[in-house]
């Protein structure tokens, strides 16, 4: 049993995909010697060399078609994208090669990649390197995306999309890199790779949310204990595809839902989620979903970003709304 934060987990999960297959190969700006900005693949290119861990030019669509190449040599090529705001480059390649590869050759090729997004808000940058690009992926036809909340699922969902035969999109928040640990067992078998979860039991009402915002409803959910009302907890861990069984069976049973995420309100994965919940559990719910995201505006400056994000307050007053409805 080992304690590892998440940038730690992932560098493991990194590492033991590429001790079982030879043929996964890391590509991205400045991951070699200096291991990445957030120190993702360090020590990396030291121990497979130059030839698996390679620095590329500072150049996303260049980065991707790579890979995309390497792909359909029989590569299983991991890209990282030094930051969210940066993947716009690489949008053509990854919107209309990698995602539509498969379907265009009739199931002739598979495109083996994963892409590696340090996503979301909270460590006092500035736009381009706080955003939360999700839904313009979920929304892609043949795209995979995943996003882990903590360490553990850092770690075994990496190796698992690595091993995965289809593009994925893997989306880590950056601001839990290093803010918290875990303890992790690499003995143990993981969980099936396309499915949420329940992370805490509650019967009053339903928090739904992937990535970052977990920690928020878990932190929220802590609160309203003390205050005598109980929240469960749904951590979606993939948005494409979307495995909404565990949340509307919480919805089910507590009548009341919530969504958070960090990412713009507007056409977002909670409109989808709140949509599809409405659909399923209409007649069980005792008030409307509620939704606590991003503003839809540029996300702002790092001295007032912690007004712009949901917080733990937002979420409680979105649950008092939903229970007082």
């Amino acid at each position: 049993m080992t304690t590892l934060t998440m940038a730690k987990a992932l560098n493991a999960g990194l590492r033991r995909a590429m001790e079982g297959d030879d043929k996964v190969v890391l590509l991205g700006e400045d991951i070699g010697r200096l291991g990445g900005v957030f120190r993702i693949t360090e020590g990396l290119q030291k121990d497979f060399g130059e030839n698996r861990v390679l620095d590329t030019p500072l150049a996303e669509s260049g980065i991707v078609g790579t890979a995309i190449g390497l792909a359909l040599r029989g590569y299983r090529p991991v890209v990282e994208i030094q930051f969210d705001g940066f993947v716009y480059p690489a949008y053509d390649q990854i919107v209309c090669q990698v995602a539509k590869l498969r379907t265009r050759s009739g199931g002739r090729h598979a495109l083996p990649i994963v892409i590696r997004i340090p996503y979301g808000g909270g460590i006092g940058a500035v736009e381009h390197h706080s955003e939360s690009p999700e839904a313009q992926f979920a929304h892609t036809p043949g795209l995979k995306v995943l996003t882990p909340s903590n360490p553990v699922d850092g770690y075994w969902m990496l190796q698992q999309a690595i091993a995965h035969d289809d593009p994925v999109v893997f989306l880590e928040p950056k601001r839990l890199y290093h803010s918290m640990k875990a303890e992790l067992d690499p003995a143990l078998e993981p969980g099936p790779l396309f499915a949420s979860r329940v992370v805490r039991q509650g019967t009053d009402a339903t928090l739904i949310a992937y990535g970052p915002t977990v920690q928020t409803c878990l932190a929220a959910a802590e609160q309203a204990a003390e205050e005598g009302r109980s929240l469960e907890v749904i951590d979606l861990r993939t948005l494409s595809p979307l495995d909404l069984g565990p949340a509307v069976a919480s919805v089910t049973k507590t009548g009341r839902a919530v969504v958070v995420h960090e990412a713009h309100r507007s056409f977002g994965v909670g409109a989808e989620v709140a949509a599809a919940v409405t659909e399923h559990c209409f007649y069980a719910l005792e008030a409307p979903v509620l939704r606590v995201c991003g503003y839809d505006t540029p996300y702002p400056l790092s001295r007032v970003e912690h007004e712009w994000l949901p917080t733990v307050d937002r979420v409680l007053d979105a649950v008092d709304r939903a229970v007082a409805f």
